[in-house]
């Protein structure tokens, strides 16, 4: 089932129906509109758009790296994603201000990759994602008096905890714009907070998963067939569902949508996995949703695509707590992330405005 395709194409229809004409900081212009929202059940397949070839390694190294709380685009270079190279090479272009001979693009990558110090110098981002997600800072007072000091607070991690002892809090939420920090980023926070829900489940729905014997995607089971409940894999069984919103101040529909609803759903695995609950809802809420002026003959090749089904994932890593916060996000690798039966239709290339 792919109703997801279905959707994405539909706010692609409504931009170019309704969305007004825009100035923007990249000079491109964009057509417009304003509050919309994409919603997947999970349920019904990793949520990977099939009517265009997605960058599924790409997608994947991006969020490890935010995991991993990295601001500096070498690990991203070293493994082929390229996505937050413009970014980082107009950063270093300012270096050159006034000066008629600034080194290519190309030269500047190349250095990223094989010279370390460079790429510590150059490649930083500023305090973007992964610093905010797994390193905000914030002040405490001291026990001395009248002084503060800083604090960091890995949000990511907190909220693992929190899942795990607290499922019912409405507390659960990441947040990365840090308005303190907001003028040292190469670029603020696009998709700038996301929150968690769980919920019981049924246990309709608990027998489903129990019959099956597949956490993702259980959902027919014969009726004749009663679970044992003394039976160590139907108490392995989860007993809850995780659902995840984010949110989204600027939303390039085209190019960048598509990547921020994969990774999400990502995401949302992982949290699932690492607290033994299923995936369930995935809501994206979207403030300017945009279409770029030189992607508009792309989106309407991509309206036209019929869909095919999602493909599924399957997540094959191991993992470890201490004290109840997870130890480290550096064991998972892209290996351990097994995407099976994806057919899609070919890429459409556009160009990316940074």
């Amino acid at each position: 089932m792919n109703n997801l395709d279905a959707r994405y194409q539909a706010l692609l229809e409504d931009i170019l129906h309704w969305g007004v004409e825009k100035k923007d900081r990249t000079g491109t212009g964009t057509l417009s509109v304003f509050g919309r929202q994409i919603r997947h059940n999970m349920s019904e397949g990793f949520p990977l758009l099939t009517t265009k070839k997605m960058a599924w390694k790409t997608m994947v190294t991006e969020l490890l790296w935010f995991l991993r709380g990295d601001t500096n685009i070498k690990f991203l270079v070293d493994n082929g994603c390229h996505i937050w190279d413009g970014d980082a090479y107009k950063n270093y272009q300012k270096v050159f201000m006034g000066h008629e001979d600034i080194p290519s693009k190309e030269w500047f990558i190349d250095e990223i990759k094989k010279n370390s110090d460079f790429a510590k110098k150059f490649g930083e981002l500023g305090p973007i994602y992964g610093k905010q997600w797994r390193c905000w800072q914030g002040w405490m007072d001291l026990n001395d008096g009248d002084r503060r000091g800083s604090i960091w607070y890995d949000q990511i991690s907190r909220l693992i905890y929190q899942l795990r002892n607290e499922p019912d809090s409405r507390r659960l939420m990441v947040n990365a714009w840090n308005v303190a920090e907001l003028d040292e980023m190469v670029l603020p926070p696009c998709h700038y907070g996301f929150q968690v829900y769980t919920r019981e489940l049924s246990y309709s729905e608990r027998y489903r998963l129990w019959f099956n014997k597949n956490y993702e995607t259980g959902m027919e089971y014969d009726e004749n067939v009663v679970p044992d409940f003394e039976n160590d894999y139907y108490d392995k069984t989860p007993k809850r569902a995780i659902s995840l919103m984010w949110n989204q101040r600027s939303v390039d529909t085209f190019l960048g949508l598509p990547f921020n609803i994969a990774s999400y759903g990502l995401l949302l695995m992982l949290l699932g996995k690492l607290t033994n609950m299923i995936p369930d809802q995935l809501i994206g809420n979207l403030g300017d949703t945009h279409l770029y002026l030189d992607h508009i003959e792309q989106a309407k090749e991509q309206i036209e695509r019929e869909p095919f089904n999602l493909p599924t994932l399957d997540l094959d890593f191991d993992f470890k707590f201490k004290d109840g916060y997870l130890v480290d996000w550096d064991e998972i690798k892209f290996e351990d992330l097994k995407l099976k039966n994806y057919k899609f239709h070919p890429s459409i290339k556009a160009p990316l405005s940074n």
